[in-house]
């Protein structure tokens, strides 16, 4: 499915640093929890560097030596934390002049996150942005980032190319994501990975600002 003139037809969007400011929220979650459970608290690059991958990897990234059968024990207090603060996320300023451009201008939309349903859905509602994403595809309903699950389902059920695709996301979870999937995809350097590390992931460019990523689209999608 093409649509218009686009170089590509369908944009997908991490949601976590991307769209919203939440990478201090979530990174001081993990920390919190992991104070919790009587496991070292990561440092703040630490925190933010498994901000996007599944809940089990992320908590092996941040307490290596927390035995598997403590898992869910760590992740109910991560949502404990991460839900008192949850009303505080803001949408990065521009998104939705961007989201509304975009979808207007003719592109499908959709997210790829390693959000849970039930916590993207909520994001959703309370940002007003359900109605601008023909698809969503979330960190419990397949496979995590970076295997290409996500990016390969929303394709498939918008009848879209890898060709036709572009992903954008502020890790190297979701760069990777998408050479995985055979996407091509740009960086944003203001959410939870810096453009150092981004840089390793090899993503077509990185963009620092929501204006500079408008600007981009505008002149190459």
């Amino acid at each position: 499915m093409t649509t218009g003139s686009h170089r590509y037809a369908l944009v997908v969007f991490d949601w976590d640093g991307t769209l919203v400011d939440s990478t201090a929220i979530i990174a001081r979650a993990l920390q919190d929890a992991a104070r919790d459970v009587g496991e070292p608290v990561p440092g703040d690059d630490a925190a933010r560097f498994v901000i996007g991958l599944g809940i089990d990897a992320a908590i092996h990234g941040v307490a290596p030596a927390l035995p598997k059968a403590r898992y869910r024990e760590f992740s109910l207090l991560y949502r404990e934390h991460y839900l008192a603060h949850e009303h505080d996320i803001p949408l990065f300023a521009g998104v939705t002049a961007l989201l509304n451009e975009l979808d207007t201008g003719g592109h499908l939309l959709a997210v790829a996150t390693g959000k849970s349903r039930a916590g993207l859905d909520r994001a959703l509602q309370a940002s007003g942005l359900r109605a601008r994403f023909q698809a969503t595809r979330c960190g419990d309903e397949g496979f995590p980032k970076p295997h290409p699950d996500m990016l390969l389902h929303l394709m498939d059920r918008l009848g879209v190319t890898a060709q036709e695709t572009l992903m954008i996301g502020d890790t190297t979870h979701d760069i990777e994501l998408a050479h995985n999937a055979g996407v091509e995809a740009i960086a944003v350097a203001y959410g939870a990975h810096t453009a150092t590390r981004l840089r390793t992931a090899s993503p077509l460019a990185i963009v620092d600002s929501i204006t500079e990523l408008r600007g981009w689209l505008t002149e190459r999608g």
